[in-house]
């Protein structure tokens, strides 16, 4: 029953946009050092004094590594045996973002073994469900994909959505009255690459 106190420790962001730099703010908070990987390096006032860091680099000064990055198969498994090689030892690893970019064999093997400390997770390769393994383990705190589970937060998100419509189906009506199954793949598809 004894954890580890985060204050004055690095915090490790993978893929700082949005919802990492939402997590960066809340680790500011507690007085933890802001280290992050993009592709791109952010403008100074959106890093407000985070480092960014190469992705080896980031995760050789990660105390706390936050992963935010979308599933794609150049994303897939990011997070695997030779990368939690190069973390600190006895690191936190929270994953928020995607089960596709832990291979959860390799994490089962570094937390068992005391190289990672601890994991927090809400997401997992198979969802529902998650891995039993993960679940045997004293040093995981898992939830059910419910990390963004707040009335406020689900109403921002109903209407987040709503806004989008609203801003792509104007053109949409000017196209056709009658959506046929060409355009609502066209109009699911656009409404997918909305911010």
């Amino acid at each position: 029953m004894v954890g580890r106190q985060v204050t004055g420790k690095r915090f490790g962001v993978l893929e700082m946009a949005r919802v990492g730099q939402v997590a960066a703010e809340r680790a500011r908070g507690f007085g933890m050092r802001i280290h992050y990987h993009n592709r791109r390096r952010l403008p100074s006032a959106v890093e407000k004094g985070a480092v960014h860091d190469s992705l080896d680099g980031l995760r050789s000064v990660s105390d706390v590594l936050s992963l935010h990055r979308p599933a794609s198969p150049r994303n897939d498994g990011i997070i695997n045996a030779r990368t939690l090689a190069l973390l600190p030892d006895r690191v936190i690893v929270v994953n928020t973002a995607r089960g596709a970019l832990i291979d959860e064999d390799a994490l089962v093997r570094a937390l068992r073994s005391g190289k990672l400390f601890a994991a927090g997770l809400d997401v997992f390769r198979t969802e529902p469900g998650g891995n039993p393994l993960l679940a045997s383990l004293p040093n995981v705190f898992l939830l059910p994909h419910i990390g963004s589970a707040t009335e406020e937060t689900r109403d921002a998100i109903g209407f987040r959505a709503l806004d989008c419509l609203d801003a792509f189906l104007p053109r949409v009506s000017r196209q056709t009255a009658w959506p046929d199954c060409r355009t609502a793949a066209r109009i699911t598809a656009a409404i997918r690459r909305l911010p």
